[in-house]
C-alpha cells in the first residue's frame, strides 16, 4: 500500500490504466477501508465506486457513482457532512496496457457496471457495499493481482462473477 498525493507521475496518456485506491471510512469506523477505482483511458480519467448514499446526478446509479469525488480525494470524515474529507489515498494496485490488454478489458467492465452490477440500488454497511463492489470487479479479473485488505468489510458479500 503506497500513499499517493498526485497522479501526475503515474498517468500514461497512450495506455489504459486501472488504479485501485483505498482510504478510511467515516469516523467512528475509520479503521475500515473504502475502495475506489480510477480509470485512465488514454488520458481520460474517471473514478468509480459505491458510496453509502444515493445521488440523483446523471452519473450515479443508486449507490454506484462515477466521478462523485476527484480521483484521489477520500470520502467524508463524518457521515452526513460534506465539509471534511479524508486526504489519505493509498494505492493498492495498478494495471496498464494497450488496446488488447486486461487493463482495457477491466476499464470497460467497470464502465459497464451500471448495466451489470446487481447491487447498484442496494447498500448495507455489513452487507453489499463499496468493498463488495470492488471485490466483484476483482473477481471478474483473476489475472489482476489486487487484494483488498482484511479491514475491507463486505468483500465477502461480492456477487458471483459475470
Amino acid at each position: 500500500m503506497k500513499k499517493i498525493d498526485s497522479l501526475k507521475n503515474y498517468i500514461k496518456n497512450d495506455d489504459y490504466q486501472v488504479f485501485l485506491f483505498v482510504g478510511p471510512v467515516p469516523i467512528p469506523f475509520s479503521f475500515a477501508k473504502h475502495p475506489w477505482f480510477v480509470i485512465n483511458k488514454k488520458g481520460d480519467l474517471s473514478r468509480w465506486e459505491v458510496v453509502w448514499r444515493q445521488s440523483r446526478c446523471k452519473t450515479s446509479w443508486g449507490y454506484l457513482h462515477k466521478n462523485l469525488y476527484p480521483p484521489l480525494q477520500g470520502i467524508e470524515k463524518f457521515l452526513f457532512s460534506d465539509k471534511y474529507f479524508w486526504k489519505n489515498s493509498f494505492l493498492l494496485g495498478v494495471i496498464e496496457g494497450d488496446e488488447h490488454s486486461p487493463a482495457k478489458d477491466m476499464a470497460e467492465f467497470i464502465e459497464n457496471s451500471p448495466n451489470i452490477y446487481p447491487y447498484c440500488y442496494q447498500y448495507s454497511f455489513i452487507g453489499t457495499n463499496s468493498n463488495s463492489y470492488a471485490q466483484w470487479v476483482l473477481n471478474n479479473f483473476p489475472q489482476v493481482n489486487f487484494k483488498l485488505r482484511w479491514n475491507s468489510f463486505g468483500k465477502r458479500k461480492a456477487p458471483k462473477t459475470t
